[in-house]
């Protein structure tokens, strides 16, 4: 199947980026020849290890047709190397070669990959432009999107970062096709993730056609990540720096999720954590009256039938977890905003959850899996 579709990203009214969706790298020749017309410009290509030796190669031939100069910068793979001490080999990489404010960087790989170089961007020479070409579903649906970029801090997750949009984020879904089934299921979580908090539709159409998604049809996952897409887009245009509440809706199921994944030193992938914490949350919505039992249900089952979620440990140490929560990015001194849902489709803000009412969801979700 070949296809070519482009949305638009605004800020203040004014198109600022397109996320463009392909099936295969082509389409970034064109953008290339656009931003580099007198081929001048010099275009550093940021990768994980993995990632770089499945595409590295198809992006290098694709760039030097179009720039003065291509370096890359390739990391170890893993959540570990989010750090500082990446991006400050990167600043040296990139003050060796020269690189300018009008050069570019080029985020290939999964959300690891695109946090890191987008932080870089935001930093180096007070800001260079950097593009996202995303390679794993959890960076297609969210992190690629919206211009949230940031590292890890000692044990602390993305607590250091910058708001810095991308000028393109170039989506190539024949990439999917590498990812092994569980990098794959945890993007599924910001998929339901992004069904839950702003529509009800498209999360019964993820049920619907829960199989063509896990088949991997091409249709199916073209218009899963348009849809997640939509939704992101319409939130962040709504709110871009988080200032009004409404992109804080898009932290639905991280708040126990991140606890959860610091807890576990990062053994359990992100998009893992985040489908735990979506159905904890459903739990504490169901306390405080704004789901039903069936709705909870229907959520629990979507989500641990279809997507191999880890074991947590029986002797996992929930307070320990929950205290995790209130040193959060998303805490408000002693306040922890947590979202919840007001029916599916439809999410909130709340600061009336107790680290009982965390401790009881967590309860509940030991006891049933």
């Amino acid at each position: 199947m070949s296809f070519e579709r482009s949305l638009p990203i605004s800020f203040e009214g004014n198109k600022i980026y397109d996320i463009v969706y392909s099936d295969n790298f082509d389409g970034l020749d064109t953008y290339f020849k656009s931003y580099n017309a007198e081929n001048a410009r010099k275009l550093c290509i940021v990768s994980d290890s993995k990632v770089a030796s499945l595409y590295m190669d198809a992006i290098l031939d694709i760039a030097k047709k179009s720039f003065g100069k291509v370096v890359s910068y390739v990391f170890p793979e893993g959540e570990e190397s989010k750090n500082l001490d990446t991006v400050k080999n990167l600043y040296i990489k990139l003050i060796e070669e020269h690189f300018d404010r009008k050069d570019l960087l080029l985020a290939l790989g999964g959300g690891v990959t695109g946090d890191m170089c987008g932080y870089t961007a935001a930093t180096y020479l007070r800001g260079i432009n950097f593009i996202q070409v995303p390679t794993s579903l959890l960076a297609d649906v969210d992190s690629s999107i919206g211009g949230k970029t940031g590292v890890d801090f000692e044990q602390y997750k993305n607590m250091v970062g910058a708001f810095h949009m991308p000028r393109l984020v170039y989506i190539n879904l024949s990439t999917l096709k590498t990812l092994d089934t569980r990098q794959f299921y945890s993007g599924m979580g910001e998929v339901i993730k992004s069904a839950l908090i702003k529509d009800k539709d498209f999360y019964n159409e993820i049920k619907a056609g829960i199989k063509g998604i896990q088949e991997l049809s091409d249709e199916s996952l073209l218009d899963t990540i348009y849809k997640c897409n939509i939704v992101k887009k319409h939130v962040v245009e709504e709110d871009p720096h988080e200032t009004k509440g409404e992109r804080a809706l898009l932290n639905y199921g991280h708040t126990l999720g991140h606890a959860l994944e610091k807890y576990m030193n990062f053994s359990f992938l992100h998009g893992e954590c985040v489908s735990i914490g979506c159905i904890m949350a459903a739990y504490i919505s169901r306390d405080k009256g704004l789901l039903t039992d069936t709705e909870v249900s229907d959520i629990d089952v979507l989500i641990s039938d279809h997507f191999n979620l880890p074991s947590i440990p029986a002797d996992v140490n929930i307070d320990e977890i929950v205290s995790f929560t209130h040193n959060d990015k998303k805490a408000d001194g002693q306040t922890i905003k947590f979202i919840l849902l007001d029916g599916i489709g439809n999410a909130i803000i709340r600061t009336d959850v107790s680290d009982s009412d965390m401790k009881n969801a967590f309860l509940e979700y030991m006891n049933k899996h």
